[in-house]
């Protein structure tokens, strides 16, 4: 049996699958490094989902991607020292505007996705690491490159464009959109779900370290709270999302502040972590009595209440909200927040659903359903692998 090994790396975590190349991939093993560049840790489940190894990485391992790429090869030469790998699905976040689908990676592929560092300074570069990690532990595999870009690249004129000069269009300074491989497996789970309701708008809140929104209509994506990078939008880990230039003008013109020093607060200062002066983790957010982080929760809440009645507004209407990533799937407290204001759009809640979600969390009357649905970016990217085989 030949396999298929995905490698997702994330702005502080990876995630990390083993599939067998049947029909349909099918997951022999998975696993999840998270908070890379601190107190790392591992875990790694087998076919049933059961808890193989969890442990914390070592100081070296830890440190960076490159060392957690490397730990999770180790795990898959411990548990499938058999395994044969024909094909490496990267997770690439940025694939410009020239690429909207899955392509195999060449030398002129690599370096075009070198040219998008400055796009994505926070991603690019740990996609770069695991494709060079992949391509000295598998060389006789194919490497394919999957591209969060690629869902969003059907959006129209409007949708895709800032109010600039044309020609920064023509150079490609437009709306990208992020986080499509988790947009694609919700939009298929939701035409599993209900039909009916993959055929009408629905927006996605994709919410994690790295946290967006999706208005999509019948499958297709029209609208997305991210633009030409990964900063835009609502709140995330040490992102501020939403900022008026003038704030960037300031700080050059009046804090006197470089490129790189307002590239490091962007990505790495903000968000969660700048607001509350705590954590950009919001369990730890959540475990606080501080003033700062019930702030920063708000804050967070509250943009992403606005971003989805942006993209209604967008789609026309709205006749579902599905929840999903590590934070959508995971923390009832923020989904109860988030929806506590969203009556106005046709949302009724159930507390006790909320609480255990099985696939929905509104009443059997709301007028908008309620869904949270764990994503598979994995399988999207296994998928596409195995289709180059």
């Amino acid at each position: 049996m030949s396999h298929v090994l995905t490698l997702n790396a994330g702005s502080s975590s990876l995630k990390f699958g083993l599939f067998e190349t049947a029909t349909d991939p099918v997951a022999v093993l998975t696993g999840l490094i998270d908070q890379i560049g601190g107190a790392a840790t591992i875990k790694v489940k087998d076919a049933a989902d059961e808890t193989l190894a969890f442990a914390e990485l070592s100081p070296e391992q830890a440190a960076n991607h490159v060392g957690a790429v490397q730990a999770s090869l180790e795990q898959i030469a411990t548990y499938f020292p058999e395994a044969r790998i024909q094909a490496v699905g990267h997770r690439i976040v940025h694939g410009g505007a020239e690429f909207s689908a899955p392509v195999e990676i060449t030398d002129d592929v690599l370096g075009r996705l070198e040219s998008f560092v400055p796009l994505a300074p926070l991603h690019q570069p740990h996609n770069l690491a695991g494709i060079a990690a992949a391509i000295e532990a598998f060389p006789e595999a194919r490497q394919v490159a999957c591209f969060d870009t690629a869902f969003h690249r059907q959006h129209s004129f409007v949708q895709d464009t800032y109010g600039l000069p044309r020609a920064y269009y023509d150079k490609g300074v437009r709306r990208y959109g992020f986080h499509g491989s988790s947009y694609e497996f919700i939009s298929g789970a939701v035409a599993e779900i209900d039909p009916a309701l993959h055929d009408g708008r629905v927006a996605v809140a994709h919410l994690g370290n790295g946290a967006s929104i999706c208005g999509i209509h019948g499958g297709k994506s029209v609208a997305s709270t991210m633009g030409f990078s990964p900063l835009d939008g609502v709140a995330m880990g040490t992102r501020p999302g939403q900022i008026d230039p003038g704030v960037l003008l300031y700080l050059m013109s009046e804090e006197n502040m470089s490129a790189a020093q307002i590239s490091d607060l962007l990505y790495t200062e903000s968000g969660l972590l700048g607001l509350s002066g705590l954590s950009n983790d919001m369990r730890s957010l959540l475990a606080s009595d501080t003033v700062e982080a019930a702030q920063a929760i708000d804050y967070f809440c509250t943009r992403i209440r606005m971003e989805i009645g942006s993209l209604a507004a967008a789609m026309q209407g709205l006749d579902g909200l599905v929840f999903t990533g590590g934070i959508g799937e995971n923390a009832a407290a923020i989904r109860a927040q988030i929806c506590a204001g969203l009556g106005w759009l046709g949302i009724e809640m159930d507390n006790a659903r909320n609480a255990a979600p099985d696939p929905r969390i509104s009443t059997d009357n709301s007028p908008v359903p309620v869904m949270v649905i764990p994503t598979n970016e994995e399988l999207v990217i296994a998928r596409a692998a195995a289709r180059l085989l």
